[in-house]
């Protein structure tokens, strides 16, 4: 039987990200070898992979990926926000989103592809992950934006490392102007969305149900006033701007300088780019909305991981 010392471990460890008891187990079932123990490890963590696959997983993070005139952005999550700091699991995300701008933005295809370097497809992949780093993941979701003239510019607010954090954002503008502006202005819109959160370019764009809801609503608290309907009207519709003005793109004011709206923004830029720019479209993904996290106090989550 061989000696299983720290040294042992801590290599195993080093080269799998398994647990110190899970490395050690490992290398006494393996009596010390560490490519066996390494197989070990894989072999245990993938048949326990499905038990892994109910827990929440809403931490984890968002990478962009940029070419010369595409851009891609991808959510991959895990269990805990300690797992996001990981490097092998970073190297993955910032792969994926490469992978999302290769399919432009389609996920089956992007789930579809082999994952580089390896002879296994992007889901054996993540298997792996989930059984040699412990955790849950998953890839949640993923979007390509693209112009024919014009540069789609990426930004990651408050970035771990380059291209990946937990907002992510893409701004494409469509002009024939010099690249180097556009893409100095598309990351500082980008970081506009980041920050004020709109949902629709233009007024244009605005849905008709969610214009109508909105007006149900300005129109009820108006009433509640009890002022005469003409006024009411008046107030709505003043209602209505302030609306746009926190919604649409183009009619809210630059966070850079706090004064100018988006549009005039662009007018301006137009100037410095050498040709009249149009905000085509932008996505942003920020960590987690939309997922129900489950609440557990400590005590139960040390219960929970020492049952296994």
């Amino acid at each position: 039987m061989a000696q299983i010392t720290a040294a042992l471990v801590k290599e195993l460890r080093d080269k799998t990200g398994a647990g110190m008891m899970d490395c050690k187990k490992a290398l006494t079932e393996t009596d010390g070898g560490i490519e066996a123990s390494v197989d070990w490890l894989r072999k245990k963590g993938l048949s326990q992979a499905a038990k892994k696959a109910g827990r929440i997983a809403a931490e984890g993070l968002v990478a962009v990926a940029a070419g010369e005139n595409s851009g891609a952005i991808i959510e991959v999550n895990s269990e805990t926000d300690f797992v996001a700091r990981n490097e092998a699991f970073q190297k993955f995300v910032k792969t994926m989103a490469e992978l999302t701008l290769e399919n432009r933005g389609d996920m089956e295809a992007v789930l579809g592809t082999d994952y580089p370097g390896t002879n296994r497809s992007v889901p054996d992949e993540l298997t792996d992950m989930i059984a040699t780093i412990g955790e849950n993941m998953s890839i949640r979701r993923c979007h390509a934006l693209s112009v024919g003239n014009g540069v789609v510019a990426p930004y990651v607010h408050n970035a771990l490392a380059t291209g990946i954090g937990k907002i992510g954002v893409l701004v494409a503008l469509e002009s024939e102007g010099d690249k180097d502006a556009l893409n100095a202005l598309g990351k500082q819109i980008a970081m506009h969305v980041a920050a004020t959160l709109p949902r629709w370019v233009s007024r244009d764009e605005v849905a008709a149900e969610d214009l109508d809801r909105e007006r149900v609503i300005l129109t009820e608290q108006a009433r509640a006033t009890d002022r005469p309907e003409n006024i009411i009207e008046k107030m709505v519709e003043g209602r209505l701007r302030k609306f746009y003005e926190e919604v649409v793109l183009l009619e809210q004011t630059f966070v850079i300088d706090n004064e100018t709206k988006i549009s005039k923004v662009l007018e301006n830029a137009a100037k410095e780019v050498g040709a009249p720019v149009k905000i085509a479209s932008f996505v942003r993904f920020s960590l987690g909305e939309g997922i129900e996290k489950k609440s557990e106090n400590l005590a139960d989550e040390v219960a929970a991981t020492l049952a296994g």
